[in-house]
């Protein structure tokens, strides 16, 4: 009896269609690694570069809250320094001999009011529901992927520290001498905490770069190895599909000839 083996050809057209397949599952994702399958190792650099890529792009969204919470508080340090500049003025204007009484008070009236504005903008200082103005503390912000990079942002309770500009009384001329050193003492340090916000601000936007430039390259170094080559998948799955149709034309006329000799034998 005469066997055609034809299950030969029949494992090489298997062969071509499950390249074809693999072939299209890169064309269709746009990545050359799908799975550890693909290339084992290749996946597991993948997976690592992938979680920096992805905790980079968290701490650039966590350094950008930084700076925002940043501007906030030194926003609200430049309001008091600008009510305290005009009770500093207000001040030197009481020291003014030919005042009466009534004068003074109407200075003092004015005083009131821009120490009832500091209050205000120290009570109202938040972000995100923190207060920035009204308690000492550090609030924290991870700026890296890693553990241990962290900018923190210190906060004062400014209220105590002008505890005295918020008690100035000018209703009398030695309470209008004090007045101007308290005053000083108060635009010091307010000067100097808005110089350290500006710092910590600058800590936080260097960051934020830093890692917006890490970001592209490990981004890039992780396309590299994952990403298809569409021009070489292309052409290997034109390669592909030639080489499955010239394995089915064999394999019809294998089939044809199978059938023309037991036509004969018969």
């Amino acid at each position: 009896m005469i066997n055609l083996d034809t299950s030969n050809n029949s494992s090489i057209l298997q062969q071509l269609q499950q390249k074809q397949e693999t072939l299209f599952e890169k064309l269709a994702s746009g990545k050359r690694v799908n799975s550890a399958a693909d290339d084992s190792a290749a996946q597991q650099i993948i997976d690592r570069l992938t979680t920096q890529v992805e905790g980079n792009r968290q701490a650039i969204s966590n350094a950008y809250d930084g700076v925002s919470l940043s501007q906030v508080a030194e926003g609200g340090l430049s309001g008091i320094s600008t009510d305290v500049n005009r009770i500093r003025e207000l001040s030197v204007q009481a020291g003014n001999g030919l005042l009466n009484d009534s004068d003074r008070e109407a200075l003092q009236s004015e005083i009131a009011q821009l120490q009832s504005n500091i209050t205000q903008t120290i009570e109202q200082t938040n972000f995100g529901g923190k207060s920035l103005l009204s308690g000492d503390g550090n609030i924290e912000f991870q700026v890296g992927a890693n553990s241990g990079q962290r900018i923190g942002v210190q906060t004062q309770d400014v209220g105590a520290q002008l505890d005295d500009v918020l008690n100035i009384d000018v209703s009398t001329s030695a309470g209008a001498q004090e007045a101007l050193e308290i005053a000083d003492n108060a635009l010091e340090f307010v000067g100097g905490a808005q110089a350290e916000l500006g710092a910590t601000q600058n800590q936080f936007e260097s960051a934020a770069r830093n890692l917006s430039q890490s970001d592209v390259n490990l981004s890039a170094a992780r396309s590299r190895l994952q990403d298809t080559d569409f021009a070489q998948a292309t052409a290997d799955s034109i390669a592909s599909g030639i080489q499955g149709q010239a394995a089915l034309t064999v394999q019809a006329q294998a089939n044809q000839q199978q059938g023309q000799v037991l036509s004969l034998l018969s």
